[in-house]
C-alpha cells in the first residue's frame, strides 16, 4: 500500500473565487490588500488590546505557537490595505535598534489618559457665543505630562510606526503573509492608541493659541479645527530626542498654521466676494410675532369693550368705538340705549377710526374733552384685561413702553 501523501494544488478553475481556491490549497490563502496577503493556517498573532489594553505596564506578548490564526475580516482587510498603501514615516531613536527595544519601550507603566468630556460642550460654548472670552474650564483630570512622560508616549508612538515600516521593507517584494498581516494591524492599532493620547492630552494647546490670534474674517469654529489638525501633524513629525517640550514644538505650529488659514480665507474672499442682499440677511420672525401678539391683544380688547367688562359709561363707549372703529352696539344696547346703538353700528360698519375733533363733532364734545375721555376709558380697559390676563397685559404694556423709549412701569 502506499503512503499517503500531501494531494498536489489543483489548477484553479476561472470560476473559482480566490477564497475557494485558497481553501483548496489546504493551508495557504492569497487575497489582495494593496498587494497579496498569503494566509496560513497555523499561526498565531496576539492582539493590540491583549498586549497593551492594561494600565499597570505590559511587556511584548510573542506569538503563541500551535495556535490557529483567524482570517482576516473584511474591516481588518481594508485597514490593511490602508496601511501598504504607503509607506509609514516614523522619528528614528538609537534605541529601536536594540535587541530588547520592545521590552524596554513597552515594560514602562502607562501614563493615565485625560478626560476630555470637556471639550465638546465647552467648543459649543464657544460657537453659540461667537467669541474667545470663554474660559477653559479647570478639570480636576486635566493631566500636564512631565517632560519624562511625554518622552514615553512619544517612544512608544514611533516604536510602533517603526515596526510597520520594518514590515513593510520586509514585505516589499513578496506577499505579506498571514502573521505579518496581523503583526501589522497590532502595531497600527498601538500607534493610533498613543497618537490619540498624546493629542487629548494637549487640545488646550489649541484653544489657548485661538485666544492669541485675531482673525476677523475667519470663523472660529474653523480656526478651531486646523488648529487640532496643526496639532496632529506635530504630534507626528516631533522628535523628542531633541531634548524639547512638545508644547514648544506644537504652539508654534498651531500659530503658523492659523496665519496661513487667515491669509486662505482673506484671498478667498478677495477672490470670490460675495454680493450683500438684505433680503437673504433679514428675517421677519419678529414682526411675524409681534403683529400675531397685537391682533390677539386688539381682540381681547374689542370682547372687553363689546361685552362691557371694563365698566364704561355710555359717552365712553361712544368715544372708543368711533376712535378705534369697534361695533359697540351690544354694550350701548345692554345700557338701555337703543339710540345711541344704532347710530353706532351705523358709524362703525364700513367706516375708518375718526380723530379726536371728529369725535367730538359727532358727540358735541371738544377735542380735549374726548382725550380725557378716551384716556379714562382706556385706563378702565387695561385694567380690566390686567385682572383677565396678567402676563398678556404686562407683555402689551411692555411692548407700549418699548416703542415709546421708556422703561416699562413695575406691576407691584
Amino acid at each position: 500500500m502506499r503512503p499517503m501523501t500531501n494531494p498536489t494544488p489543483m489548477d484553479p478553475s476561472p470560476s473559482e473565487s480566490p477564497l475557494a481556491r485558497a481553501r483548496k490549497r489546504n493551508g495557504l490563502s492569497v487575497r489582495p490588500a494593496a498587494g497579496p496577503v498569503a494566509r496560513r493556517t497555523r499561526a498565531a498573532v496576539p492582539s493590540a488590546n491583549a498586549e497593551h489594553g492594561s494600565q499597570g505596564g505590559s511587556a511584548p506578548v510573542g506569538r503563541a505557537v500551535g495556535a490557529p490564526l483567524v482570517p482576516l475580516s473584511h474591516a481588518e482587510e481594508r485597514t490593511l490595505k490602508s496601511i501598504l498603501s504607503e509607506p509609514m514615516d516614523y522619528i528614528d531613536h538609537p534605541d529601536f535598534q536594540l535587541p530588547d527595544a520592545e521590552e524596554r519601550i513597552y515594560g514602562i507603566a502607562e501614563i493615565e489618559r485625560p478626560d476630555v468630556t470637556w471639550y465638546r460642550p465647552l467648543m459649543d460654548d464657544f460657537i453659540a457665543a461667537r467669541s474667545r472670552s470663554v474660559r477653559s474650564p479647570k478639570s480636576q483630570s486635566t493631566i500636564l505630562l512631565t517632560g519624562a512622560q511625554e518622552r514615553i508616549l512619544f517612544m512608544k508612538y514611533n516604536f510602533a510606526r517603526f515596526s510597520i515600516s520594518e514590515i513593510q521593507k520586509r514585505a516589499a517584494s513578496r506577499p505579506v503573509t498571514l502573521e505579518e498581516a496581523r503583526q501589522l494591524l497590532r502595531w497600527h492599532g498601538i500607534a493610533h492608541k498613543y497618537r490619540e493620547q498624546i493629542a487629548e492630552t494637549n487640545l488646550a494647546l489649541v484653544l489657548a493659541m485661538a485666544k492669541r490670534v485675531r482673525l476677523s474674517e475667519v470663523d472660529f469654529a474653523d480656526l478651531i479645527g486646523e488648529g487640532n489638525m496643526a496639532l496632529m501633524r506635530s504630534v507626528d513629525k516631533f522628535d523628542c530626542g531633541r531634548g524639547f517640550k512638545f508644547s514648544t514644538y506644537a504652539c508654534r505650529a498651531i500659530l503658523k498654521a492659523f496665519s496661513r488659514h487667515g491669509i486662505k480665507v482673506t484671498t478667498h474672499n478677495r477672490r470670490f466676494g460675495a454680493e450683500y442682499d438684505p433680503a437673504f440677511e433679514k428675517s421677519n420672525h419678529l414682526e411675524t410675532v409681534r403683529a400675531t401678539h397685537e391682533r390677539e391683544c386688539a381682540d381681547e380688547v374689542k370682547h372687553i369693550v363689546t361685552a362691557n367688562k371694563a365698566d364704561l359709561s355710555e359717552i365712553e363707549i361712544k368715544v372708543i368705538s368711533h376712535r378705534f372703529g369697534i361695533d359697540a352696539s351690544t354694550a350701548l344696547a345692554a345700557l338701555g340705549s337703543a339710540v345711541a346703538a344704532g347710530k353706532s353700528v351705523e358709524a362703525a360698519e364700513g367706516a375708518q377710526p375718526l380723530t379726536l375733533e371728529q369725535v367730538g363733532q359727532v358727540i358735541g364734545v371738544t377735542k380735549e374733552r374726548v382725550r380725557q375721555i378716551q384716556n379714562k376709558a382706556l385706563e378702565k380697559i387695561r385694567s380690566a384685561l390686567q385682572a383677565a390676563n396678567p402676563d398678556a397685559a404686562s407683555e402689551m404694556a411692555a411692548d407700549i413702553a418699548a416703542r415709546e423709549g421708556r422703561a416699562p412701569a413695575s406691576s407691584n
